[in-house]
């Protein structure tokens, strides 16, 4: 009895040790996601500004920078693709989202697709599913750390395009919503989608001063849709982690609950058994006492 009651006492220990260590990585994760919703807050600014600019470029050109130009260009050779996922664990369905989303559309694409990997668990679950990455990128650990991976995207897929080998470029990640929840989305960041496109051509000016391109237009505009790239590669990188940790946040917390239950369980184990030794003990102090008690055979 008492070993089982020692194993008890080890486990409730144990579990005690465990939700403190839950506890904190709830509190860490509830933080990133602080920092990360505030960065998309502080991006959105410079993003409008630089859809501002673009606006004024297609405007003043006369046409569509998704337009093909047939005879300039070849057909598309192979799609890049960028799937955003995680490094680490505890994250619930985070990578198996977009992973399924991933593949979905990029299975329906005509061509051959070349597939970029942020994050070792995302590469993982893409090379169980017959589409290995050709490369992997670590992701950042802070938000500083987010415009030295772009920098490496945009490394990568503009050295493939420079190539002629790349026209498209394909974005898939995790976007967060209201009430602890996200959701996989897509998007196609090259060439830029009609919708963009037409939206950017149409945009309404805020005053009634409408500005002009001064100097080389074609300059300015190339200049415009870097940007642009960045900062739409920087704005889905932001969402991604921050889709992160509010899965780990909920994992975190159904974690937390089934310790508390665990727990609970385990004291009220613990209290029945010391409870019923304590009983067999009082039981044979009794039962030795009336033996005591009892006159001695002649």
């Amino acid at each position: 009895m008492s070993d089982t009651l020692e194993s008890l006492r080890r486990k409730i220990s144990g579990a005690g040790d465990l939700e403190s260590v839950v506890r904190s990585m709830k509190a860490l994760a509830a933080a990133s996601v602080g920092q990360y919703e505030r960065s998309m807050l502080a991006l959105s600014d410079y993003f409008r500004t630089v859809e501002m600019g673009l606006a004024v470029c297609l405007r003043n050109r006369g046409k569509s920078i998704v337009e093909p130009d047939e005879q300039a260009q070849p057909a598309t050779k192979t799609v890049n693709a960028i799937v955003f996922g995680s490094d680490q664990g505890l994250v619930g369905q985070f990578n198996d989202l977009v992973a399924d989303l991933a593949i979905e559309v990029l299975d329906s694409l005509p061509g051959d697709t070349q597939i970029w990997a942020v994050g070792e668990r995302i590469q993982a679950r893409l090379t169980d599913a017959g589409h290995p990455p050709v490369g992997v990128f670590s992701v950042p650990a802070a938000v500083n750390s987010i415009s030295r991976l772009v920098s490496q995207i945009l490394v990568e897929t503009q050295a493939n395009h420079a190539h002629g080998e790349v026209d498209s470029l394909y974005l898939f990640h995790n976007r967060p919503l209201a009430g602890a929840a996200y959701e996989p989305v897509s998007q196609c960041l090259l060439p830029l989608d009609q919708t963009t496109s037409l939206k950017l051509a149409h945009f309404t000016w805020p005053t009634k001063n409408l500005p002009e391109v001064i100097g080389d237009k074609e300059q300015a505009l190339r200049a415009l849709v870097s940007e642009y790239l960045f900062v739409s590669l920087f704005k889905c990188c932001a969402e991604s982690l921050a889709s992160e940790n509010t899965s780990r946040l909920a994992a975190m917390q159904r974690a937390e609950k089934n310790i508390d239950e665990l727990v609970d369980d385990l004291n009220q184990t613990f209290r029945r058994l010391r409870q019923s030794s304590i009983d067999e003990e009082l039981f044979d102090v009794i039962s030795g006492y009336e033996s005591l008690s009892k006159p001695a055979s002649s």
